[in-house]
């Protein structure tokens, strides 16, 4: 019995360290993300940008096709 716990001890120590990221910081909330968050008005201004040229470009598109001669 005891060399069974002693494996699935080993199991769950390799498991758990190769799991943890090493290196990267943790517990800080949008830490990793690529744009900053602690500015309202200019995350605001970036995801009406970003979603409104996806919105956009088939409007523009197809605007253009109709325009083209």
């Amino acid at each position: 019995m005891s060399a069974l716990r002693n494996g699935a001890m080993q199991v769950r120590n390799i498991m758990t360290s190769a799991i943890r990221p090493s290196g990267l910081p943790g517990g800080i909330p949008a830490s990793s993300l690529p744009f900053s968050v602690t500015n309202r008005y200019k995350l605001t201004a970036y995801f009406i940008l970003f979603f409104g040229s996806g919105l956009a470009a088939p409007f523009w598109l197809v605007r253009h096709q109709l325009l083209k001669k």
